[in-house]
């Protein structure tokens, strides 16, 4: 969500209105009572307010998947709750989309569900289809987030799409600087430091080449963002921390910086023990599942198979949602964490497991 504010303040400063800005933010973090500073978010370990002013087209519960697509498909009808705002867009306008949130392979997070591939390339497409933008733009900041578009998204619909790791890779929270003026970075400007997740490119690479002032405002050719150069926030001065493992870092960093002894001491501790045993059980819950169904000596292998670049995740995607709801009625509900092992289910599916076997399997997993 800091991410998403401070996004929204690059844009306003720009010069973008809010009739051309439409904002989906959960907003559960400037008035957490966790929070050191109420009433305020910030994006970067030094940085300013980027809450204040933020626009809130769709906040709680009006977060969804069905308001994402009508949204972005301009199907004002579909849409219940928030604004009401639609991306009304015309033949010759640029659309920039810029999403972060937990991922794992073939999905991306909403706060109460999950995005999964297929469905969210086949709203792009419809959006093509309606003639309804000249260039799109799509930054994805999520784990495993090339699995969203490896295999999926064709070229020839003008969308260029960069994400924040490659479709087998955890992405990391690492804060890195701004030091160049937008107008002079393209949409595809990237620096790498050796460290982290990789940056992966999809759909027509030629879009990349636009100036980032066509999707964020003319206003912003010299603008240069105050923050805190990148080369600063290397291996050794900075934490990286894959997002898989963001909530048991920060649980282990409020146990770490609680008084010994004290109230809050022992509950940081109970809650981090329950986050690290639901971790420990579902990836033994999923390696026995794997070995019911492959055997012990290839379970795991048929499980974290990766398949070539250019080939999707999974050949039925609605098998693979439909073994996950399986999974998730035996096993329990995938966290944050759990969904990495969705990348096994597909594989499950790709080995023409049966949904009966699929379930009778899960259950025996997933009672011992």
């Amino acid at each position: 969500q800091a991410d998403v504010c401070h996004a929204y303040q690059i844009l306003k400063t720009g010069g973008l209105k809010d009739e051309n800005i439409i904002v989906f933010m959960y907003d559960d973090i400037a008035n957490n009572t966790e929070n050191p500073r109420p009433g305020v978010i910030i994006n970067n370990p030094h940085g300013h307010d980027v809450y204040k002013g933020v626009l809130k087209d769709y906040v709680g519960d009006d977060v969804n998947a069905k308001n994402f697509f009508n949204v972005i498909l301009a199907n004002k009808s579909g849409v219940v709750g928030g604004s009401g705002k639609v991306l009304k867009s015309g033949p010759n306008d640029h659309i920039f989309i810029y999403y972060a949130d937990h991922g794992g392979p073939g999905i991306i997070a909403m706060p109460n569900e999950v995005i999964y591939a297929h469905d969210l390339v086949n709203v792009l497409k419809k959006k093509h289809a309606s003639g309804t933008y000249d260039r799109l733009v799509f930054y994805l900041e999520a784990c495993e987030s090339g699995s969203m578009f490896n295999g999926l998204l064709p070229e020839g619909l003008d969308i260029y799409v960069m994400t924040a790791a490659k479709p087998d890779e955890d992405s990391y929270g690492t804060y890195c600087g701004e030091s160049t003026p937008v107008a002079k970075r393209t949409a595809a400007n990237l620096t790498y430091y050796n460290y982290g997740s990789h940056v992966q490119e999809y759909g027509d690479k030629v879009v990349s080449f636009d100036p980032l002032a066509t999707y964020m405002g003319e206003t912003s050719k010299n603008h240069i963002h105050d923050s805190v150069d990148a080369k600063s926030f290397s291996t050794s001065s900075s934490r990286n921390v894959d997002q898989h493992s963001t909530e048991l870092f920060y649980l282990l960093t409020k146990h770490n910086n609680t008084p010994k002894g004290s109230a809050e001491k022992y509950k940081a501790r109970v809650k981090l023990n329950e986050v690290m045993s639901k971790r420990s059980q579902v990836d033994n819950n999923v390696k026995h599942l794997g070995e019911l169904l492959f055997g012990v000596e290839k379970g795991n292998e048929v499980l974290h198979s990766v398949r070539p670049a250019g080939h999707p995740l999974v050949d039925n995607w609605d098998c693979l949602k439909s073994y996950v709801k399986i999974f998730e009625v035996q096993c329990g509900r995938l966290t944050a964490y759990g969904r990495k092992h969705v990348r096994g289910i597909a594989n499950i599916c790709n080995a023409g497991i049966t949904s009966e076997k699929m379930a009778a399997m899960s259950a025996q997993a997933c009672s011992t």
